[in-house]
């Protein structure tokens, strides 16, 4: 049997590419979002892919108010992603 192993390694933080910016950006805004209702009965939240204008689905709820909630956490989440972008936020300084 013949195993393949690899590892890599990072002097400072991996830079974020463009494109993957450009989409936190995208999921960061409710208006891209939608929920629909699946034949099971179940509610599936989906995105808007900023290229090619169709939906991808992301999870699937029991209740309209738990796939709202996944949406308003995902929001959160990239709004997130988006702020730190700059770099980490000063929270406290010594004198």
């Amino acid at each position: 049997m013949t195993l393949f192993y690899q590892t890599q390694s990072w002097g400072s933080q991996p830079q974020i590419s463009e494109e993957t910016i450009k989409l936190w950006k995208h999921l960061a805004t409710k208006k891209h979002w939608r929920i629909t209702q699946l034949p099971n009965g179940f509610y599936q939240t989906e995105y808007q892919d900023p290229q090619e204008k169709n939906w991808i689905d992301v999870t699937r709820r029991e209740t309209i108010n738990g796939a709202e909630s996944a949406i308003d956490a995902s929001v959160d989440h990239y709004s997130k992603k988006v702020e730190y972008l700059d770099g980490p936020k000063v929270v406290k300084t010594f004198k």
